[in-house]
């Protein structure tokens, strides 16, 4: 029986342009469990997924997505970034990691709760992003399931913890031993990481209990899983 999750970041990047429509397709295509995306604002306020806080590195366009309006980024991407709302509606069905880039502020939380609401996606996302981010977005959505991610080995702040009430604990893979693991689980948390692309690293985080893995190669994680049945 299947006890984890496999979860394709920013689709499937190694075959599509990253935090693309077809690329998200591509990575359900290939059996992932969730996609993970990054979404942030344009300066009109409409969520849109890209990661950098400009198009440069994958759009060959040296602006700040914040000082373009939804339009203007759809025209000078050839209409290759996609809103969140596209992109939920290309997902239907799927779970939904939302990182929430750049900062969240008040605004930015209504304006990706009131997206995910309208496509009638409450119950299939999840948010991860850093602890200051998602106490913003924790007091507008004092439901909804989030991923802390967590840059430390040292463990978060029980007050933290307390206030954010996250699902799962998100770490770099590299952090993550047995005492780490250990201690998330016994906490009553479930143990998610990011960003492994090699079988090795895969099978050496199944072992220690990873509880959800996201990968830039989820073919890779797709294929362990038939392997072990």
């Amino acid at each position: 029986m299947q006890t984890w999750t496999a979860v394709a970041h920013r689709g499937d990047p190694y075959r599509f342009r990253e935090n693309t429509l077809a690329s998200l397709r591509s990575a359900l295509d290939r059996g992932a469990d969730a996609v993970e995306i990054d979404v942030r604002l344009t300066r009109d306020g409409v969520p849109v997924l890209l990661h950098d806080d400009t198009l440069k590195r994958l759009w060959e366009v040296d602006r700040p997505l914040s000082a373009l309006t939804a339009s203007q980024a759809t025209e000078l991407t050839a209409g290759g970034i996609p809103t969140l709302a596209e992109a939920l509606s290309a997902t239907e069905g799927t779970r939904v990691m939302a990182d929430l880039c750049g900062g969240v502020t008040p605004r930015m939380a209504d304006r990706v709760l009131d997206a995910v609401r309208q496509a009638g996606a409450e119950d299939r996302v999840y948010y991860s992003s850093g602890a200051q981010s998602l106490l913003t977005l924790r007091a507008a959505a004092p439901t909804a399931e989030l991923a802390l991610t967590w840059t430390s080995k040292a463990r978060p702040r029980p007050a933290l913890l307390t206030a954010l009430r996250p699902h799962y604990l998100n770490y770099r893979f590299s952090l993550v031993n047995p005492d780490l693991s250990h201690r998330v689980h016994k906490e009553g948390y479930l143990l998610s990481v990011w960003t492994p692309d090699t079988a090795h690293s895969m099978r050496k985080l199944l072992a220690l209990g990873a509880d959800s893995i996201t990968t830039n190669r989820i073919d890779t994680l797709t294929a362990l899983r038939k392997q072990r049945g």
